[in-house]
């Protein structure tokens, strides 16, 4: 394994709340990167079980944010992470081994890059429920999300920030527990984010958000607030003026649509 070149360092940042078996596994897949990380930065949520101690055994840095839910969470990660690029993976994420390598690439080809994001598949679910109701959420939520903000979103399982864009979305992040985190920081880096999904960006994440009504059903509460949330501060029609203005961004050609 080597670590990143050019200069361009990448730190990883994991939420977890007692889900140690899936942050040991994600942790092994992230320590088989074809380029590892300058750092994997846990962040505990609280945890009863054992997550803080796989963490360390892991050989990540373990910072504890009290305050529970995802958002406060990914916060507190992004903001002790030193790396130039912040990669955010959950703790159910299991990355491929050329995952590292193919965000370095990204924002090592692209200086203007502000964020990049992927999509999935999911286990431990079947595959006829991974296959058709994962592959509709995931398909939806994109093309949903990118009409209510004017560029892609961000999916938390596999996306990676400038730590520059971060800093500046830092103050227009929201930090109520019941909200999307990934969908509130697209919606704080603005209208003029160069954010790019990458369909090769792929990784496998559990599909247990996608079992039982109640789950989806607080899955679907939380876009709806994260939503109102963001556009009481800038409605959608006014994100697509500025989006669509001359001072928004080239888009050079043949590029994906962002």
């Amino acid at each position: 394994m080597t670590g990143p070149p050019g200069g361009l360092t990448l730190s990883v940042v994991i939420p977890v709340r007692d889900d140690a078996p899936a942050l040991r596994r994600c942790l092994a897949a992230l320590a088989a990167q074809t380029r590892t990380a300058t750092e994997v930065v846990v962040v505990d949520n609280g945890s009863t079980d054992d997550s803080a101690a796989v963490a360390r055994a892991g050989g990540a840095r373990v910072v504890v944010e009290p305050a529970h839910g995802i958002p406060a969470a990914a916060a507190t990660g992004y903001d002790a992470a030193t790396g130039d690029v912040i990669v955010r993976c959950d703790a159910d994420t299991v990355p491929p081994p050329g995952f590292l390598a193919r965000v370095q690439a990204a924002f090592a080809a692209d200086p203007a890059l502000d964020a990049l994001t992927g999509t999935g598949t999911f286990y431990d679910v079947g595959p006829v429920r991974a296959a058709v109701v994962g592959r509709l959420y995931l398909d939806a939520y994109y093309v949903l999300m990118h009409a209510a903000m004017a560029h892609p979103p961000l999916w938390g399982s596999a996306m990676a920030v400038r730590r520059e864009a971060w800093l500046r979305a830092r103050p227009l992040v929201h930090l109520e527990r019941e909200l999307h985190d990934d969908v509130d920081l697209a919606f704080a880096l603005g209208p003029h984010a160069r954010i790019r999904y990458d369909r090769g960006l792929r990784v496998r994440v559990s599909g247990r958000s996608l079992v039982g009504a109640s789950q989806m059903r607080r899955r679907f509460d939380r876009a709806f607030r994260t939503l109102r949330l963001s556009w009481a501060r800038t409605p959608p029609w006014e994100l697509w003026a500025a989006r669509l203005a001359p001072s928004g961004p080239d888009r050079p050609s043949g590029a994906p649509t962002r």
